[in-house]
């Protein structure tokens, strides 16, 4: 039977499969950014029996290296720019490696204090980062996912015609809820609503316009009509950056009206939440010292290895009052910490998530993180050039950020026509290996997303992205 690694054997292979990492991103822009697979590819080529006499490790990592990395799409490529990417630093990646050395879990202050101090730490830096009002709280959760459920069980507490906490939502009295969105809002937001009660029901998706924005006129009279039908409106969520095109809504219009109907604002700015770091993007975040909750995600822009998202709440001690329940077995005696990380939501089990948030904003500052941003950010304006000179494409939304929305178009063809064309268009490329690309639909055409947020990412690999993308037209051309 094998047992642990020593020390010493540690140092050695992990000397080792640092090294064989080392070379593994040095060589990474060869690599294809999606592998040339089918499902169950992978599955038919690992041992599919349980290990009953352990491995060596030598196998181990070779199967590693030799089976699991070739079947694997790369995120961390500067090809990749699908999705909102999530690229890991270098010093993120060291932190997480003494995370698992660690391997502490930040239940209780006393289950490991620099876990809870740290996380408050560096979440104290993050606020000053983005130039957050002191009055929010953080709390660092997964994926903004949860941390957008929490706000909206959090939304669900606070409200005064009620006791859900201790009545249910089957109780006599309960009221219909409902949630408010843009029709852009991610889908994320549709699943707390669910989970909270309102259900689908419950939902309101409120109209946008023609850059994609929330119409607070439309928010208003959503509101009026439900209070009407006796429909207790839960929350509002405005988003800065939606997923499909990163368009932001107008966050102080809707503050305003929540502020005036007494509803729950919450921010949904996971993806460009970090870019109120730079002075000339503030104004997109007018009206933030409004809201109730807000979520960024540090693992999506910021270079902090997947998963890391936080949640900011104004009224700290009702998220606490939302979630908190102490079982006798984690009572902490005569502690005088009252203050335990468990009892701002549903994870008993907390991983030391804050350590890599730690490395990456000691080591880059605010100035070095900023510089990426602009950097990013003015990439995503050198691609806009390259397809408005060119004569068969044209932009298809606002780009505040560094996400570009864009399609191939060509004169007499219908939209049915132009989205088979671009859905094919995006097969070609996505075919080539060399970039990862995503797609939306946008007033019923087929759009192609670009998004311009690795960290690994250089101007040159805009010009990389267009020349594939022309390249792939001509073939698309030339196959009709």
């Amino acid at each position: 039977m094998n047992r642990d690694l020593t020390p010493k054997e540690f140092e050695v292979y992990g000397t080792r499969l640092i090294k064989d990492l080392a070379d593994f991103f040095a060589g990474i822009e060869q690599l294809r950014v999606l592998p040339d697979c089918s499902p169950g590819d992978f599955t038919s080529l690992v041992d599919l029996k349980l290990p009953i006499e352990g491995d060596s490790l030598e196998n181990i990592l070779e199967d590693t290296f030799n089976k699991v990395i070739p079947y694997t799409t790369h995120w961390n490529h500067p090809g990749f720019m699908a999705y909102f990417n999530s690229t890991a630093s270098f010093p993120g990646i060291f932190a997480e490696l003494v995370t698992a050395s660690l391997s502490v879990n930040g239940m209780l202050w006393k289950s490991s204090p620099a876990a809870s101090e740290l996380e408050k730490i560096t979440l104290d830096w993050l606020t000053e980062l983005l130039g957050l009002p002191r009055i929010f709280f953080g709390i660092i959760y997964d994926t903004a996912s949860t941390s957008t459920f929490h706000a909206l069980a959090a939304a669900r507490e606070k409200l005064v015609v009620y006791d859900f906490r201790n009545e249910g939502i089957g109780g006599e009295g309960c009221p219909r809820l409902s949630v408010y969105m843009s029709e852009h809002a991610h889908s994320s937001v549709d699943k707390a609503a669910i989970i909270i009660g309102a259900g689908t029901k419950g939902i309101r998706k409120i109209k946008s316009n023609a850059k994609y924005e929330m119409i607070p006129e439309e928010l208003e009279a959503a509101i009026s009509a439900d209070k009407a039908l006796g429909i207790t409106p839960l929350a509002v969520i405005a988003t800065i950056g939606t997923t499909s095109t990163t368009s932001v809504d107008p966050l102080l219009q809707i503050a305003e009206i929540c502020r005036r109907e007494n509803i729950w604002l919450h921010v949904d700015a996971a993806h460009s939440g970090v870019t109120a770091m730079l002075p000339e993007k503030r104004s997109i975040f007018e009206g933030i010292e409004f809201a109730d909750s807000l979520v960024v995600n540090p693992h999506k822009w910021l270079f902090v290895p997947m998963d890391l998202s936080v949640l900011f709440v104004r009224d700290k001690d009702n998220l606490k009052k939302t979630f908190s329940l102490i079982p006798e077995y984690l009572k902490t005696g005569t502690d005088s910490v009252t203050d335990n990380l468990m009892d701002y939501g549903i994870p008993l089990g907390r991983r030391f998530r804050s350590l890599k948030l730690w490395f990456v904003i000691r080591y880059f500052g605010k100035e070095g993180l900023s510089e990426i941003l602009r950097k990013h950010i003015g990439m995503a304006g050198e691609f806009v050039r390259l397809i408005e000179s060119a004569n068969n494409f044209e932009v298809m939304a606002p780009v505040p950020f560094s996400t570009v929305c864009f399609r191939y178009v060509k004169s007499g063809r219908d939209d049915s026509t132009l989205n088979m064309l671009n859905q094919k268009l995006l097969e070609f490329i996505n075919s080539s290996s060399r970039i990862f690309l995503s797609h939306t639909v946008l007033d019923g055409k087929f759009v192609i997303r670009i998004v311009f947020s690795g960290i690994k990412m250089e101007i040159q690999h805009v010009n990389t992205a267009f020349n594939i993308i022309t390249e792939q037209v001509k073939k698309l051309e030339d196959n009709k």
